[in-house]
């Protein structure tokens, strides 16, 4: 059957992430990540997430907001390849897709109920950029999502955990600095890059944060408040 379908947010992501730079390259990379999911007024239904607390991690499904491209290519370049080898975009989990949809699995670390917004959804380890939207919910079933020995293709693990260190006092809230830490320790750097001496920088929050990468670890340099 042909045809166009029309799917459109239930909800939208809110967290530090302010831009597609320093978002993890997966999900559950940065478990210290904590995001809300703020349900729009039409899904602000309590009855609609009745024994969602029962699981310990759910899917979503959403969008590739920030990476919309015209028309189709059948092959993309993996960063995780060096950004030189070209495999089937079915193949990879690229942000450019005929559809730009993807599938991420966090951990619910709890349901608060907000004035004016409901019931929101507080997780951890999203890989998404503030602002996401998302399609769907489904609850994680261990029995039928999980398999010990599927194999990883050309990305068989999660890559190298970096330590992090500050040579300077920051001046935002522990949750946030464990947040922060967590992101930078996954080397939000494009995975080509090796130059020991560039610093990069990313917001986080109401900070601009630059860093640098030495002898696997992130050094922060500076983290400055953002002016509004």
């Amino acid at each position: 059957m042909n045809g166009e379908y029309l799917i459109k947010p239930i909800a939208f992501i809110h967290n530090d992430l302010k831009t597609k730079f320093g978002v993890p390259r997966q999900s559950g990379l940065a478990p210290e990540l904590i995001s809300e999911i703020v349900f729009e007024p039409e899904y602000r239904v309590s009855e609609a997430l009745r024994g969602l607390s029962d699981f310990s991690h759910i899917w979503l499904i959403w969008s590739f907001s920030e990476a919309r491209r015209e028309g189709f290519s059948p092959t993309v370049r993996p960063p995780r390849l060096g950004g030189n080898e070209r495999l089937g975009v079915f193949a990879t989990r690229s942000p450019f897709r005929p559809n730009s949809l993807a599938l991420s699995c966090v951990k619910l670390e709890g349901i608060e109920k907000r004035e004016g917004f409901g019931d929101v959804l507080i997780v951890s380890g999203a890989d998404l950029m503030n602002g996401t939207p998302i399609y769907d919910i489904k609850p994680y079933l261990p029995y039928a999502d999980s398999i010990p020995d599927a194999i990883g293709g050309f990305a068989p693990d999660g890559g190298k955990v970096l330590a992090v260190e500050s040579d300077i006092e920051l001046k935002m809230t522990e949750k946030q600095k464990k947040s922060l830490f967590s992101v930078l320790s996954r080397d939000p750097r494009p995975q080509y890059h090796d130059d020991e001496t560039r610093i990069y920088g990313m917001e986080f929050g109401d900070y601009e944060i630059k860093f640098k990468v030495e002898n696997e670890k992130v050094i922060i340099v500076s983290a400055e408040k953002i002016k509004k």
